[in-house]
């Protein structure tokens, strides 16, 4: 009998997709931290999907996926999957001062 998976865990697999098929094209991905938390510590006016922090001394650049608004806002694993890779090409983009569209020529095209 297969072990079975938590949300969490499979909404983990879904970032490091993304991220694997980011670091393909962007190389330097590497050596930012990809973290999924399940909401932000800080709730702001409309909630965040992710966000990003630029590197500090001693720390390394993060991006950060929030689980669960992310999945309030999908239904199926496949749209889940599709917004998961959309926010992280916003948060790399935002991260790397680019365009979306730059990071994934994809973005948005789904």
């Amino acid at each position: 009998m297969p072990l079975s998976r938590s949300r969490g865990e499979v909404f983990r697999d879904l970032v490091q997709d993304s991220v694997e098929r980011l670091e393909r094209r962007w190389p330097q991905l590497a050596e930012v931290d990809f973290v999924v938390l399940d909401v932000p510590s800080e709730l702001e006016e409309s909630v965040p999907l992710g966000g990003a922090v630029p590197a500090a001394k001693g720390r390394p650049a993060q991006i950060v996926v929030y689980r669960r608004p992310v999945e309030i806002r999908t239904k199926t694993r496949d749209e889940r999957a599709l917004l998961v890779h959309e926010v992280v090409v916003e948060q790399v983009a935002e991260l790397l001062g680019l365009a979306p569209e730059s990071v994934d020529p994809r973005y948005g095209q789904d």
